[in-house]
């Protein structure tokens, strides 16, 4: 079972992709997304992953640096970006 903040950032991942898909597509088409889901099968590339980013930081009232952008380009699947988050976040707790 995922917990708050697995549940938190694949919220926003879903809500990133149906803005970029356009009209129409829901969060069922989208499909379920897990831990082990691959960027790349959600179409996030690194412009999207740019947004996925702003997204984040928006949610958490956080600022990530330009150089902790670029080394989150590294991230291959969504658990990868929960647990970078976790880690970015346990920093500025």
């Amino acid at each position: 079972m995922a917990d708050q903040l697995t549940t938190e950032i694949i919220a926003i991942i879903k809500k990133r992709i149906e803005a970029e898909s356009g009209e129409g597509t829901t969060a069922s088409m989208v499909g379920e997304i897990t831990t082990e889901t691959e960027m790349t099968e959600l179409g996030i590339d690194s412009l999207g992953l740019a947004d996925v980013l702003w997204d984040l930081e928006q949610a958490y009232d956080i600022k990530i640096e330009m150089n902790t952008a670029e080394a989150w380009s590294g991230v291959q699947n969504v658990g990868g970006m929960v647990e970078a988050m976790r880690g970015l976040l346990a920093k500025v707790a």
